[in-house]
């Protein structure tokens, strides 16, 4: 069993940065995939990016690409998700995920089997 837990999340005018990081415990960290989602009220939750396991390829959503990165520290069990020029389109709850195997359909929620709890983003225009 597999816990994530995010952080970094907070408040932020357009135009800044935040760093998230999610730490996993109670798994092999390099045998997950590992993802980034996103999700606002009455809204389905939405792929932001993904790391696969067993090469570090990185993919992201269209709405983000160019402006967030993902990345991952195998030594320290944790992934981050380094995101600049917000915009106030990018206010959501973030989730963190684990997938026990790359997959063709990683922007598909349902490919992960692990999620955190989430950390609130907030972007003022």
């Amino acid at each position: 069993q597999v816990q994530l837990v995010e952080s970094g999340g907070g408040l932020v005018q357009a135009g800044g940065s935040l760093r998230l990081s999610c730490a996993a415990s109670g798994g092999t960290f390099t045998g997950y995939a590992m993802g980034w989602f996103r999700q606002n009220p009455g809204k389905e939750r939405e792929f932001v990016a993904v790391i696969r396991r067993r090469d570090d390829n990185t993919y992201y959503a269209d709405s983000v690409k160019g402006r967030f990165t993902i990345s991952r520290d195998n030594a320290k069990n944790t992934v981050h998700l380094q995101m600049d020029s917000l915009k106030p389109e990018d206010t959501a709850l973030y989730y963190c995920a684990a997938a026990v195997r790359d997959s063709v359909g990683y922007a598909s929620r349902y490919q992960y089997n692990y999620w955190g709890q989430g950390t609130q983003v907030t972007v003022s225009s």
